[in-house]
């Protein structure tokens, strides 16, 4: 034998030329399942909203012209109602696929973070889902600026839960209150708090300060509103009193309930019509009922 025909160890023979057989597709596939089936792409992805940053240093500073809105429902409103300057927007990735339309529609590019980004801007506490939008406070707004659409307005007579205020905001959103007129002391400032225990509402109800409450029941007055206080004491209920719109239902703060030039400066004050040993809901809750009924009667 040759030399050159002995291998040495170590050393590598001639490369192979016979091509290895091709892969078969995993059992579980379409394409195992079906060889004949022809080759498709995978599905299309729609593309999300465009990305500013993913930098969460990135947030502005708190600053009192400016509200951080927060939680789906509170954000997409604003994001399609559009009545006051929407600024930036962070959300994580999920939120900001789930609201893509509606910000691209806004025209608005998204800061992608993570959800622990915004707890520490908002605070542990605070239930975001995920999404934060920095927004200008609404214009301010006079009784003379109120536009009757459904012809029923709330007055809230030191209602200082933002919980409460929010959760009527809503109510009457759902009612298509024509506006809140409410005491610029002794009330809950605008807050993401507030905006999300709305939950969208305080995008599309409008909302008149007042330094003076009993001077607005008098301007409500003067252009036609009935007046009507809620209270447990009341001396007829909701359901007998002679309702007509323009109405102004007027609800009391929590505890102590409507104070003594509001009273005077009410029409009548009437009652809800409970059967049951408990005479008094959260204000919230009366707003609701109170909505209800006047609907109701109003519509009859």
């Amino acid at each position: 034998m040759t030399r050159d025909r002995i291998k040495r160890f170590g050393e590598k023979g001639p490369a192979r030329t016979r091509p290895k057989p091709p892969r078969p597709p995993a059992p579980e596939t379409e394409m195992a399942r079906r060889p004949d089936a022809p080759r498709t792409s995978a599905p299309r992805v729609p593309a999300g909203p465009d990305v500013a940053s993913t930098n969460p240093r990135a947030f502005r500073r708190p600053a009192p012209d400016l509200m951080a809105l927060y939680g789906f429902h509170a954000v997409r409103e604003a994001l399609r109602v559009r009545k006051r300057r929407l600024l930036d927007i962070y959300a994580t990735k999920a939120a900001a696929q789930k609201l893509s339309a509606d910000i691209e529609a806004a025209g608005l590019s998204v800061h992608i973070v993570e959800a622990e980004d915004l707890s520490r801007r908002l605070g542990a506490n605070a239930v975001h889902q995920g999404v934060m939008l920095e927004a200008r406070p609404f214009e301010p707004l006079d009784i003379s600026d109120i536009e009757s659409k459904s012809g029923v307005v709330l007055v809230l007579d030191q209602i200082t839960d933002p919980h409460n205020v929010g959760a009527i905001l809503r109510t009457a959103a759902a009612f298509r209150v024509d506006a809140l007129v409410m005491t610029e002391r002794h009330a809950p400032e605008m807050t993401g708090v507030l905006a999300k225990a709305a939950s969208g509402g305080l995008e599309h109800v409008p909302i008149v300060h007042v330094v003076n409450l009993a001077r607005a029941l008098e301007s409500l007055s003067d252009i036609g509103y009935l007046r009507v206080g809620l209270d447990s004491e009341g001396e007829t209920t909701l359901t007998e009193a002679q309702l007509t719109r323009p109405l102004a239902l007027v609800l009391g703060g929590e505890g102590k309930g409507l104070r003594r030039l509001t009273r005077e400066n009410c029409d009548l004050v009437a009652r809800l019509d409970m059967s049951g040993p408990i005479k008094s809901l959260n204000v919230s809750n009366a707003c609701a009922v109170a909505l209800t009924v006047a609907e109701l009667r109003l519509a009859g």
